[in-house]
């Protein structure tokens, strides 16, 4: 007998409600990011990546130096300083709440994503069959070249970027090479503490915090011991350069009398997270001393706040001297000040102070608008200052590529100290660079360039004063685009710091701008770059696309930074949540407590 069909209705209903909510929970989840709460991008990634034999068998091969026994002549005294336990209040939400994402626009992203990772994919197989092992690829000969110690830097700075992918056949194979690296041996007398620091420890300790494979974590510790092995001194500072056959000796190193201040200051996430993941406490111990002198100097300078450019550790003097920039030279010393509040939970209320402090002075002193000729964008440019004996600040209206981190570092520290009014200023800077980009034939930016700024409360375009202030420059030239008055450097050689403040701008914001911001500059980038082998540096970016010519060198932060943060712009933002991760200047991701 056939039934009523209303007998049926009420389960109908059941199940469609049913089904709506499994979908609604299906994006709710897909895009959850909650304080760092695992979604099904990162469970999946993880599952793919970390579970199931290994396609690459592996064999660790200890160094030849053991780093961690060399008796040192100035060795650290007793007590060490313990890594503090995070407080029990946690820090404020860093990352947008994201809601549901349409079925359009997860087509449009994924396309985008794929893309940037099929460009990853030809850089990396290039690395591969052309410069495997060796620090960087040539990709106009075909060839490789050793340039930080010859232990594969780009192979060891890309490992976190091949997890990220999904990339598991290239992981395991890049992890058993990496397990045959000797770190007692160098192709290089000199090693660079800073190069070695950011790409080479933050990337095995950023593959650990995801993978987990031991290895990785092995060699971290070789590699730490032996970067602590700088800090055998006899006033217990860092060097710049470690002498490596003295490193071996534990003879002592000798403190160089001056070097620039982001080399000292940008130790100390990496040797946090080292102690963290070792509960050895000698790491952490060692960068203290350096940030007690910076925040014991911070309201001591020329222009309190700021560090000059160039420090003594050797004189423990942080204080002297009149040139300051956010850029190169001291850029990820200030970067490090809220990322460190941010590793240790805000612990240490050091940190809270030197962020504050350098924020405050930038806002006064180092951050300016530009005249350019549509009055109706505001954006910001991060300049130079140089203060004389008289202690007046004059702005050098110069800039870099390697400024453009700026935006994102003070958007994050916005958000981390409750600060939204910093997260706008950090949303002015990140417009400036991507104004730049747009700005000139190539849509790249150049690697230093000058523009004019706005007059105290006019910000109009004025033809004849961006005249009289081009004519002050002997490296203006002709086809320079309105608003610029040089580009002193004109190449463009796979730099990250734009696509990274513009990363973290979609992160903390959610705002579809910067979605959109971030594909204009990777078409534009990846046109530029692109080469039959792989990605190439840039002569000049300020001539036409059919003119450009290219420098015969790939940068291993090419796939470790750029390539990345492009990625990340384009995954879902559970993918290395910024409330469960803080990257290092180097984009590698440590997991924060």
């Amino acid at each position: 007998m056939q039934r009523p069909l209303r007998a049926f209705a009420p389960r109908s209903r059941n199940l469609l409600v049913a089904v709506v909510f499994c979908l609604i929970f299906f994006y709710l989840l897909r895009w959850s990011d909650n304080h760092g709460h695992v979604t099904l991008e990162s469970a999946a990634l993880e599952r793919h990546m970390n579970s199931g034999p290994l396609s690459h068998p592996l064999t660790l091969v200890k160094s030849s130096v053991d780093w961690g026994n060399v008796e040192y002549r100035y060795p650290a005294q007793e007590p060490l300083t313990p890594v503090p336990a995070p407080p029990a209040k946690p820090l404020p939400r860093v990352q947008h709440q994201f809601g549901p994402e349409s079925t359009r626009t997860s087509r449009v992203r994924e396309g985008r994503r794929k893309a940037v990772k099929d460009l990853t994919v030809k850089s990396w197989n290039a690395y591969r069959k052309y410069a495997w092992k060796q620090d960087a690829l040539l990709p106009l000969s075909a060839r490789g070249r050793d340039q930080f110690s010859g232990w594969a830097a780009t192979l060891v700075d890309s490992l976190d970027t091949l997890w990220m992918m999904g990339l598991r056949d290239e992981f395991d194979e890049a992890v058993a090479a990496v397990a045959q690296i000797d770190f007692g041996n160098s192709t290089a007398p000199q090693v660079n503490i800073f190069e070695t620091n950011i790409r080479y420890l933050g990337g095995l300790m950023a593959a650990y915090d995801l993978s987990k494979r031991e290895v990785l974590l092995q060699k971290a510790i070789e590699l730490g011991d032996l970067i602590y092995g700088g800090f055998n001194t006899a006033n217990r500072m860092p060097v710049d350069s470690i002498a490596f056959d003295a490193a071996k000796a534990g003879t002592g190193l000798h403190v160089e009398e001056q070097v620039v201040s982001a080399s000292p200051g940008t130790l100390s996430l990496e040797m946090t997270r080292l102690s963290q993941l070792t509960g050895n406490p000698k790491y952490y111990d060692a960068i203290v001393k350096v940030t007690d002198l910076f925040h014991r100097g911070q309201n001591s300078t020329r222009l309190p706040g700021l560090f000059p450019m160039f420090v003594s550790m050797l004189n423990k003097n942080v204080v002297a001297g009149g040139d300051f920039t956010l850029a190169g030279c001291a850029d990820s010393l200030y970067e490090y000040f809220p990322k460190m509040h941010a590793l240790l939970s805000g612990a240490v209320p050091q940190y809270r102070d030197l962020t504050l402090g350098f924020i405050a002075a930038a806002k006064k002193h180092i951050f300016f608008r530009p005249m350019i000729p549509e009055d109706d964008v505001d954006i910001l440019i991060a300049g130079n200052v140089r203060v004389a004996n008289d202690n007046v600040p004059v702005l050098d209206p110069e800039s870099e590529h390697l400024a453009c981190f700026i935006g994102g570092t003070v958007a994050l520290a916005g958000r981390l100290l409750e600060r939204e009014e910093d997260v706008q200023v950090g949303a002015r800077l990140a417009r400036g660079c991507a104004y730049a980009y747009r700005s000139f034939p190539t849509g790249v930016m150049p690697e230093r360039f000058n523009m004019v700024p706005c007059r105290e409360g006019a910000c109009k375009w004025d033809e004849e004063r961006w005249v009289e202030e081009r004519q002050k420059r002997p490296e203006w030239k002709a086809h320079l685009p309105k608003g610029f008055t040089t580009a002193k450097d004109p190449r463009y050689i796979l730099r990250p710091e734009a696509i990274e403040s513009v990363f973290y701008m979609w992160r903390i914001t959610g705002e579809e701008e910067w979605s959109e911001t971030a594909w204009d500059m990777f078409v534009a980038v990846a046109n530029a770059t692109a080469t039959d082998v792989a990605a190439a540096a840039v002569r000049d970016v300020t001539v036409a696309r059919e003119f450009v010519a290219w420098e015969d060198y790939m940068e291993s932060f090419w796939i470790a930074e750029t390539l990345k943060y492009f990625y990340l712009a384009f995954s879902p933002p559970d993918l290395i949540s910024l409330d469960k991760y803080v990257l290092n200047t180097e984009a590698h991701p440590f997991l924060r407590p």
